[in-house]
């Protein structure tokens, strides 16, 4: 029979319904086998639908899957879908719309285009977090927190994104815009839900060294941690009130020529009937209120500041008064609201004295202090300093923490740049907060019998100019009465944020339909942790950070069994436009997987994102090279064409097949897939070389290319009357024995120039290889008549003779 053009468009459909009726990439409910956990970010089912940049993480994950199934695993590789969220309540508000509605059409577009690119997921474990019986969990997740004291309501001035109009984590903030939509962000002061993600601080850190993450994102969490240790100060002030600073740098002390508090610190309104510029002082802090964090703390902006007249602090250790200034560089959320200024040794404090005219003293000899802060002083000699002169830093620090401690001014403290998690949103679109306020009780968890609370319906989604949730009209749902007393109580109004639902959804893909538990305990002992996370860069501060958080907490109240949810986690560059941009609609590069598949079909572009360039890195779309993959399947297809009698490798072909086989695994297991491709791509090089391919050979040669195109390996098995479907078969094995070449090229080098170059068997000793060497005519005529001085022979790779 002679094989002809391929057809994609009669085969891949075909066999992914075969797929799912059989259920052949169901994760079965047995636990005898090896189990694999694969994961990917569960997609956000916007109204674009995917480009082709979606696909990359799922067709590598899905690579790796269908190779260890045939390698013999029970292998999850679940999918669902972060479905809440401001864009889908957006375009339902400007189009009137139900947000369920509008979901429910996206994840079905989405759902459409990813089954057609043949991924391998378990689609009987489908989710989505807007589905009540998962956002049930969710809230019983809120539930718990609150009960054990990590939930807490807090006045505080927060981001506001001035378009969405809502509460941003300081984490959605970048560059002093919303994330999301790129507005501006200002301040408001708000009560909101918070989640005392600080409590975990210090083990967010330490259990790094228990997965295997890339070390930048090992670096990228512990810097948004950003543990520091130093000590506690107290300040005196001619108010009587103490002002307490943190600094890493105590032995600087004598170095302290003023101080700086946040326009918000509470002291300040305390202090008002002392302050003699009150009026001066209340213009900056409304002028400061306007400004995102981002603006506040740049380090290039022009500094500003207001000094409380009236008030003075103490420095503890000579007794001597210092200005108190203002200023909106100093955040009242982090560390204790106020600052220690020494002008002399910071380019900030420095930089501020001279705008003010403030004293600058040297502390840390060396450098100029009247033309620039000297920064070097990480060593030095301490000087201007009373008790700590003439010892090094680092004599100074062990000095002056045990003279706080004697004179009870100062403590050893760790501090965490981290803040706690701001839980609320002033929006629709999102899961109710399972809590009532009552007069009487205060704030009261609902009984979990009562979950899930559901979203009622309402007639205008659009966020209030007050800051107020939609749902706060809905007085019908609004009002209740209290669990605890009876008595008349409020529901809150606020929801929560999207990071909610994707902080343990990979918990509910283990026994997503149960109706009495998030999960069944003997199915997470089996499932946990997730044995390979692949995501994103740019989740690594906000996803990854409050899902391993989450996790701490549910394995320290005995929920799951292991302290962290990621075993490994790997993360993967962006597919650009092929102007070597990022895909943008405004842009117009935006390439949609539809056309490829329907051109080219789906294995032409699953091997085309993995052959397009190292997986961790961004690369360009190329129309052109997608060609070239489609030129493959097609020359796989016609492989047919060149079958012959005889089984098993054959001889000549048994290295080259080996070795194929041990690259192409290893490969995958390191996410080098363009590397395994080109391998499968020599190897199809050496078969057409040789005219022809056993059926054994083709057996094995699909096996190997099966996880990265899938369909078109399904149909060559079945065209050959192969026993089975591919996905059920086994994993090739190497003889590492065979992926030796039987020959190697060995130069040969008289007086370090080459002079011939000679085929000898591999396993060739080093006594043999000269020999040989010596056997050839051209070295005899190079060594004939002349003194051999000295003789290197290395097995495999050269000999070298020298001679006089």
């Amino acid at each position: 029979m002679k094989y002809e053009r391929y057809d994609h468009t009669a085969v891949e459909k075909k066999w992914q319904n075969r797929w799912e009726q059989a259920g052949v990439f169901h994760a079965a409910q047995s636990m005898d086998k090896p189990k694999f956990y694969a994961l990917i970010e569960f997609p956000y089912p916007s109204g674009q639908g995917l480009h082709v940049g979606h696909p990359r993480p799922y067709t590598a994950l899905d690579i790796v899957a269908r190779k260890r199934r045939l390698q013999g695993y029970n292998v999850l590789y679940p999918i669902g879908w972060d479905a809440f969220g401001l864009p889908t309540e957006n375009y339902a508000i400007k189009n009137h719309i139900h947000p369920a509605i509008v979901t429910k059409k996206n994840v079905e577009r989405f759902k459409q285009q990813i089954q057609s690119l043949g991924i391998s997921f378990d689609w009987s474990r489908e989710i989505n977090t807007t589905d009540p019986a998962y956002y049930k969990w969710t809230q019983w997740i809120f539930l718990q927190l609150f009960k054990h004291g990590l939930a807490y309501k807090k006045e505080m001035s927060v981001n506001w994104c001035t378009s969405c109009k809502c509460v941003l984590a300081n984490e959605e903030v970048v560059d002093g815009v919303c994330e999301r939509c790129g507005s501006e962000v200002v301040h408001k002061v708000k009560s909101q839900w918070m989640l005392k993600i600080t409590e975990y601080a210090q083990r967010l850190i330490d259990d790094l060294d228990l997965v295997d993450y890339p070390e930048r994102v090992k670096a990228q969490q512990k810097n948004w941690i950003g543990r520091s240790t130093g000590a506690e100060v107290d300040f005196g002030t001619t108010a009587g009130d103490q002002l307490t600073v943190f600094t890493t740098r105590p032995d600087t002390l004598y170095g302290v020529t003023y101080m700086v508090m946040s326009p918000e610190h509470p002291l300040i309104e305390k202090w008002s009937g002392q302050i003699q510029n009150l009026d001066e002082v209340h213009a900056y802090q409304q002028e400061a209120a306007k400004k995102s964090e981002f603006e506040r703390t740049e380090l290039a902006k022009e500094k500003t500041g207001v000094r409380l007249k009236g008030v003075c602090a103490v420095n503890p250790v000579g007794g001597k008064e210092i200005p108190i200034f203002i200023s909106d560089y100093v955040l009242v959320s982090y560390g204790t609201g106020a600052i220690m200024a020494v002008p002399g040794h910071d380019s900030r404090d420095w930089e501020f004295a001279k705008k003010f005219d403030l004293p600058i003293i040297e502390v840390v000899q060396g450098g100029n202090v009247e033309e620039q802060a000297f920064t070097d002083c990480a060593t030095g000699t301490m000087v201007n300093s009373g008790i700590l002169n003439g010892l090094s830093v680092e004599e100074a620090k062990v000095r002056i923490k045990e003279y706080m401690q004697e004179k009870g001014f100062g403590r050893e403290k760790v501090n965490y740049k981290l803040r706690d998690w701001v839980f609320s949103r002033q929006r629709y679109w999102g899961e109710p907060i399972p809590i009532v306020q009552c007069e009487k009780c205060g704030y009261v968890a609902l009984p979990e019998s009562e979950l899930p609370l559901r979203l009622p319906e309402v007639e205008s989604y659009e966020p209030t100019d007050n800051g107020e949730s939609p749902l706060a009209h809905m007085t019908e749902w609004v009002n209740t009465a209290c669990p605890c007393c009876g008595g008349p109580a409020k529901r809150e109004t606020d929801t929560m944020p999207q990071w909610a639902g994707s902080s343990w959804y990979f918990l509910r893909y283990i026994d997503p339909h149960n109706t009495e538990a998030l999960a069944d305990r003997g199915a997470m002992d089996y499932w946990l942790p997730v044995d390979w996370y692949n995501g994103g860069m740019e989740h690594t501060t906000l996803h990854l950070l409050y899902s391993r958080f989450w996790h701490k907490f549910l394995y320290d109240i005995g929920v799951v069994p292991t302290a962290e949810p990621y075993a490994k986690r790997t993360s993967h560059g962006m597919i650009l436009g092929e102007n070597g941009e990022k895909m943008s609609k405004s842009r117009g590069n935006v390439v949609n997987p539809d056309d490829v598949v329907r051109e080219f079909g789906a294995d032409t572009l699953r091997l085309y994102e993995m052959f397009i360039g190292d997986f961790e890195k961004a690369a360009p779309w190329s129309t052109t090279s997608v060609k070239g993959c489609r030129r493959f399947v097609e020359r796989y297809w016609n492989l047919q064409n060149l079958l012959i009698d005889g089984a098993g490798i054959r001889p000549e072909m048994e290295s080259v097949f080996h070795k194929t086989i041990k690259k192409v695994g290893e490969d995958v297991e390191n996410l080098k897939f363009n590397t395994a491709i080109a391998a499968l791509m020599a190897l199809m090089n050496e078969i057409s070389g040789n005219g022809s391919i056993t059926r054994d050979e083709l057996k094995v040669f699909t096996l190997l290319l099966n996880p990265f195109a899938p369909h078109v390996t399904e149909e060559v098995w079945a065209e050959q009357d192969f026993a089975g479907m591919v996905c059920q078969q086994a994993w090739p094995v190497y003889d590492e024995a065979k992926c030796v070449d039987a020959l190697v090229e060995v130069v040969v080098q008289v007086n370090g120039k080459v002079r011939a170059r000679v085929s000898v068997p591999a396993d060739t000793s080093k006594e043999g290889l000269l020999e040989l060497a010596k056997a050839q005519e051209k070295i005899q005529a190079e060594i004939s008549g002349k003194t051999i001085v000295k003789e290197i022979s290395v097995p495999g790779k050269l000999v070298n003779i020298v001679v006089r």
